[in-house]
């Protein structure tokens, strides 16, 4: 573990960068602004390293951050339909960030633009954020925490954890942004990957799911046996067109609370390949279709499809879609949960 100073944020706080570091040449460097994981150095099968996750230089760049690289979306990740929902006949009404929807809880004033309290250990950082009753439109006070593991496997392992004293919505994720070639190596169209999801949420415009939960077999949506992103993304197919490639919901097997293998993926090399493990029902495949022109770290220059997520989670709209797993919690229901980034 080492610490250092990262800057200062805007109402004069100071924040830190954590580097954890194994045995095998494997390191994360994680901030408490935004409980955000800047760098990610992996070695490939010959040795050699790169950094796998898009990010920034400075604390600055941060502020902005409106793809959220790195961070930890809190207290209620991806989309909520009208920006409102229901919890035994009360309605809340959220922040209309994405047209009249909610994204990310909250784009200027989520966990990602905060600090976070920090406790260091061994291998690992444990990042605590507190939220008051009705903070961004959440009901509940809430007590909100991950910790960044780092282990000799060549394990990242996040483990989420949430109370509140009244019931809220509760569905953390990281938003990292993965190029496995490396963040500056541009287009991961030759990426294959593979999702053990035998159905997807189907969408409607504004990538709101429609309820309905609709087999993968016979559409771009099957990666269940290995495939390139690139060979099916720009099909003139509804679901994609819609929202300019992969940008949905996998709803995954084997949802038992476990902790398993869900998704793989592989640069073109084979050199490098990310297992993501999870004990949550769903992930979000975002192929950066979004991502605009900008300046990265190290001079990288980042663009359009430049780099994937696979974000672990409840399905968005779960507030509003009883048939979804449930993602509220409260006293008599706290939050864990728990994803592992294993580079094999």
């Amino acid at each position: 573990m080492r610490k250092e100073t990262f800057g200062v944020t805007k109402d004069g706080k100071t924040a830190s960068l954590y580097t954890l570091e194994n045995r095998k040449g494997m390191k994360a460097v994680v901030t408490d602004f935004g409980a955000i994981l800047v760098r990610l150095i992996v070695p490939d099968h010959a040795g050699k390293c790169a950094d796998v996750v898009m990010g920034y230089d400075t604390l600055e760049e941060y502020f902005d951050n409106d793809s959220f690289f790195g961070a930890v979306i809190a207290p209620n990740a991806n989309r909520i339909a009208g920006a409102r929902f229901s919890i035994d006949g009360v309605e809340y009404q959220l922040d209309a960030n994405d047209g009249p929807n909610n994204l990310h809880s909250h784009k200027e004033l989520g966990s990602h633009k905060r600090v976070w309290d920090a406790a260091e250990g061994d291998n690992s950082i444990t990042f605590s954020l507190s939220m008051a009753d009705g903070e961004l439109g959440f009901p509940g006070n809430k007590k909100l925490q991950v910790t960044y593991t780092l282990t000799e496997d060549n394990e990242l392992k996040l483990e989420y954890a949430g109370i509140s004293d009244k019931k809220t919505i509760l569905n953390m994720t990281n938003h990292s942004y993965f190029n496995l070639d490396g963040h500056d190596a541009g287009d991961i169209g030759g990426h294959v990957l593979t999702l053990h999801a035998d159905t997807y949420t189907e969408i409607l415009p504004g990538a709101i799911p429609t309820g309905k939960l609709v087999p993968v077999e016979g559409t771009p949506m099957d990666f269940r046996a290995p495939k390139k992103i690139g060979k099916e993304i720009d099909t003139d197919w509804d679901q994609l067109t819609m929202v300019g490639g992969y940008d949905h919901n996998w709803c995954l097997n084997g949802y038992d609370g476990s902790v398993r293998l869900v998704a793989c993926t592989q640069n073109p090399s084979g050199s490098r390949t990310m297992e993501v493990c999870t004990d949550l029902p769903g992930v979000q495949f975002y192929a950066a279709n979004g991502l605009t022109d900008r300046a990265g770290k190290d001079g990288a220059r980042y663009g359009r499809r430049g780099a994937l997520c696979l974000e672990t989670q409840y399905y968005p709209d779960t507030a509003n879609e009883p048939d979804f797993p449930s993602a509220v919690f409260g006293p008599d229901r706290e939050y864990r949960s728990t994803t592992i980034f294993r580079f094999v």
